[in-house]
C-alpha cells in the first residue's frame, strides 16, 4: 500500500516541476511512512526521459526488505509505481518465472512491469486486487495510468496546459502548488443532493478522477491521450449451475489471497453478517488475526460490541474494543472532514476513522472490512424499491403516493420499522419527502437515487440555501450525473442497471473512497474482500440468470457461507454501523453551528449568510435543515483544510522563487 504522484508534459520537465512533485509526495507521508521512491530526470533511478517525473510513498506490507518502488522489468525499460495490492501475485509470479522472466523481489507490484512486457495493455486483465498505478514505457515514451475495477484505490487527474498531474489524493495535488483550490459549482450541487460527489467529477474545478476500471495512455512523442474502459460490473457474463458452489469457490479463493501479508492483520468486526464472514475467512486462512470493534458511550441499542466479541471468541481472535464518545467525535470533526479528502456526509465515518487509528496503535497495518455485500445482494430496501418503481414505470403504471405509503407500513412490532415510518410521515409533513418520485422524472429515466431521503432533501432545499452568485452558476446543471441517468430499456435488465448504479455511486464514494482515505490517514491499508471483482462478477452473473432482488437480502451469500458463519449471526436483524445520530448532530450544532455564518462557504459566496444562520439553529430531525446542516458542516471544514494546503504550497513556491 502506497501513495503515488507524478507529472508528464509534452515539453521538458523542469527543476520547478521536480520540486513540485517532491513537495506533493511529502504531503502524503501518511500513505507511506516507511520510505519513498522516485523515477525520472534527477532521480537515482534510470532517467524516464525528459517528459516525466513521478514519486511514491511506501507502506510496507509485502516483502518488507526488498519491495521498494519503482520496480522494473529486466532491462529497466519499464518502470512502475503503484498504490494497492495485487492479491494473485503469487500465481502471477510463478507464471512469469515459467515464461523466462527474472524477478528480483517477492513484491506483489513487481509482477506488473513483466506482465506489461508480456501482454501489453492487456496486462490489466491479469490483475486481481486493488490498485492505482503509473507505468512508464521508456522505449515508447508512454505513460499508462490505470485504476482497479471496483474503484478501491483512487487516482486524481489535473490538466495544466500540455501537462497532466496524477496523484492518490486530492490534497496531494493541491500541495504541488500547481492546482488552484476553486470549487466546482456543479460538483457541490451534486454533493448537496447525494452526500458525495459521483466520479469522475470532484469538488475542485479542473480535477477529476480516472474512473474505476479505466486506462489512460499518454504518449509523449508525439503527444496523444487515449482513455478507455476495460471493465464494467454490468458486463459480467450470465452464469447458471449450482449457485452455492460457484459463490463458495470464489469466497475460498478470496479468503486465501486477501490475507497475504508480511505484517499482522486485523478485521473491523461489527455484529453483522458481512464483517463476520470476512472474519471467518481471515481466521480460516491466517494465524493471529485481530478483531477491532467499536461501540458508544452508555451502550445504546446500536452498540454491537457484545455481538462482535462473542463471535470473535468463537473464532479465537484477539479483540480490541473501542468506545466512541460524543465529545471526541466533536473534537476530531474538523480533521476528519479534511482527512476524507473528498467531502462525504457520512456521520458514521468517525467510527471507521477511529477503528483504523486503533489498528495502527495495535501494530496492525492491514485491516479487513465487510463492505460490498449489501450493494451486491440487495441489502438496502430503497434499492429494491428502485427496481420495483422502475419496472412499474416502464410498464406505464408508476407507483402512486398512497400505494408507496402502503408499502412502507410496518409489518410487525419492530421498533426500527416504526421509527422509519415515522420519519417518512415527518418528511411528508415537512414537504421534502416524495415516496413516488418517478412520476416527475423523464419517461425513460430509471427511478434510483431519487428514492433516497438524502437525495430528496437536497432536491427540496439545497438550492434555496445558495448565495445568489453561486445559485446563478448552478442553474442549468443537473444534479444527476450522466452515469446515473441510465435509461429504461437499456441493454441490461433493470435490476442489473440499479445494482451497477449502486456500486458506482454509494459503494464507491460512501464506502470505498471514504474507507481508503480514513484508513490511510492512520497509515493502515484497508482491504475489502467482498468487492473482489471475480466474486462480484460471479454474483452479478448469477443474478442475470435468476434475479434475486425479491429474495431475502444476501441470501446467495448466506447460503454459500453456511458453514462459516453460525446461525446466531445469520438470523440477527440487519444492523447498520449507525452511531447515536441525534446526539452527535446536536453536539456538532452546539459547537460549530455559529461558525457556518462566518465561515469559508459564506465568505466565498457559496452558502447564503441568512441560510447559514438558520442551519446553525436547532431543528427537528424531520426538517430538511437537519440533514443540510451536516452536509454543509462537512463541506465547510473540508474546504478550509484544502484551501490551507493550497495556500501553504503557494507560499512555499513564492519563497523558492
Amino acid at each position: 500500500m502506497c501513495g503515488i504522484v507524478g507529472l508528464i508534459r509534452s515539453g521538458e520537465i523542469t527543476a520547478a516541476d521536480i520540486a513540485a512533485v517532491r513537495g506533493a509526495n511529502s504531503a502524503m507521508r501518511h500513505r507511506g511512512p516507511d520510505g519513498e521512491g522516485e523515477y525520472g530526470i534527477g532521480a537515482t533511478a534510470l532517467a524516464g526521459g525528459r517528459h516525466l517525473f513521478m514519486a511514491m510513498r511506501r507502506l510496507s506490507i509485502i516483502d518488507l526488505a526488498h519491495g521498494w518502488q519503482p520496480l522494473f522489468n529486466e532491462d529497466r525499460t519499464i518502470a512502475v509505481i503503484a498504490n494497492g495490492e495485487i492479491y494473485n501475485y503469487v500465481e502471477l509470479r510463478q507464471e512469469l518465472l515459467a515464461r523466462g522472466h527474472r524477478l528480483q523481489t517477492h513484491s506483489d507490484i513487481e509482477v506488473i512491469p513483466h506482465l506489461y512486457e508480456e501482454f501489453g495493455l492487456d496486462f490489466v486483465h491479469r490483475l486481481r486486487g486493488m490498485f492505482a498505478l503509473a507505468l512508464w514505457d521508456a522505449s515508447r515514451r508512454r505513460l499508462v495510468l490505470c485504476r482497479d475495477r471496483m474503484g478501491e484505490k483512487p487516482l486524481y487527474l489535473y490538466r495544466d496546459g500540455a501537462a497532466i498531474w496524477f496523484a492518490s489524493e486530492l490534497k496531494v495535488l493541491l500541495a504541488s502548488g500547481s492546482v488552484p483550490c476553486e470549487l466546482d459549482p456543479a460538483a457541490i450541487d451534486s454533493y448537496l443532493h447525494y452526500g458525495f460527489i459521483p466520479e469522475p467529477r470532484t469538488a475542485v474545478a479542473g480535477v477529476r478522477k480516472l474512473p474505476a476500471g479505466h486506462l489512460l495512455v499518454v504518449d509523449a512523442e508525439p503527444w496523444s491521450e487515449t482513455e478507455h474502459c476495460y471493465w464494467r460490473i454490468e458486463d459480467a457474463p450470465p452464469l447458471s449451475g449450482d449457485v452455492r458452489e460457484r459463490v463458495r469457490a470464489e469466497l475460498d479463493v478470496v479468503g486465501r489471497q486477501i490475507v497475504r501479508a508480511d505484517v499482522p492483520i486485523g478485521v473491523a468486526l461489527s455484529g453483522g453478517f458481512d464483517s463476520s464472514l470476512v472474519a471467518a475467512l481471515a481466521v480460516r486462512n491466517a494465524t493471529d488475526v485481530h478483531a477491532f470493534t467499536a461501540g458508544y458511550e452508555g451502550q445504546p441499542p446500536q452498540d454491537e460490541r457484545q455481538l462482535a466479541t462473542r463471535f470473535a471468541a468463537d473464532l479465537g481472535m484477539r479483540v480490541h474494543e473501542l468506545e466512541l464518545s460524543t465529545s471526541e467525535m466533536s473534537e476530531r470533526f474538523p480533521r476528519l472532514a479534511f482527512d476524507r479528502d473528498d467531502p462525504v456526509a457520512d456521520i458514521a465515518g468517525f467510527g471507521y476513522y477511529m477503528l483504523a487509528r486503533r489498528a495502527h496503535e495495535a501494530g496492525c497495518p492491514v485491516l479487513l472490512q465487510g463492505q460490498g455485500g449489501d450493494e451486491l445482494l440487495w441489502g438496502y430496501s430503497w434499492a429494491v424499491n428502485a427496481v420495483l418503481h422502475s419496472e412499474r414505470k416502464i410498464a406505464g403504471r408508476p407507483i402512486g403516493t398512497l400505494e408507496a405509503l402502503r408499502g412502507l407500513l410496518p409489518t410487525g412490532l419492530s421498533r426500527p420499522q416504526w421509527v422509519r415510518f415515522a420519519y417518512v410521515i415527518g418528511g411528508l409533513l415537512a414537504g421534502w419527502r416524495d415516496p413516488s418520485p418517478g412520476r416527475s422524472s423523464a419517461p425513460d429515466q430509471l427511478v434510483a437515487y431519487d428514492l433516497s431521503d438524502i437525495f430528496q432533501i437536497g432536491a427540496h432545499a439545497a438550492r434555496a440555501t445558495y448565495a445568489r452568485r453561486f445559485h446563478e452558476r448552478v442553474l442549468g446543471s443537473a444534479a444527476r450525473p450522466a452515469d446515473f441517468q441510465r435509461r429504461l430499456g437499456a441493454e441490461y435488465p433493470i435490476d442489473i442497471q440499479i445494482l451497477a448504479l449502486l456500486c458506482r455511486g454509494y459503494l464507491m464514494e460512501y464506502g470505498l473512497a471514504q474507507g481508503d482515505r480514513l484508513s490511510m490517514a492512520s497509515s493502515v491499508e484497508l482491504r475489502v474482500p467482498l468487492v473482489d471483482y471475480r466474486l462480484a462478477e460471479t454474483i452479478v452473473g448469477l443474478q442475470k440468470h435468476k434475479p434475486l432482488y425479491r429474495d431475502r437480502p444476501k441470501s446467495l451469500l448466506i447460503e454459500a457461507a453456511r458453514d462459516l458463519v453460525p446461525d446466531y449471526v445469520v438470523h440477527r436483524p440487519k444492523r447498520g454501523f449507525n452511531p447515536p445520530v441525534s446526539q452527535w448532530i446536536a453536539a456538532l450544532r452546539l459547537r460549530f453551528g455559529p461558525e457556518l455564518a462566518s465561515g469559508a462557504l459564506v465568505a466565498t459566496d457559496v452558502l447564503d449568510a441568512d441560510s447559514a444562520i438558520r442551519l446553525g439553529r436547532p431543528t427537528s430531525r424531520f426538517d430538511s435543515g437537519y440533514d443540510l446542516f451536516f452536509k454543509y458542516l462537512v463541506l465547510e471544514y473540508w474546504y478550509r483544510g484544502m484551501r490551507e494546503v493550497a495556500r501553504t504550497a503557494r507560499m512555499d513556491d513564492a519563497r523558492a522563487a
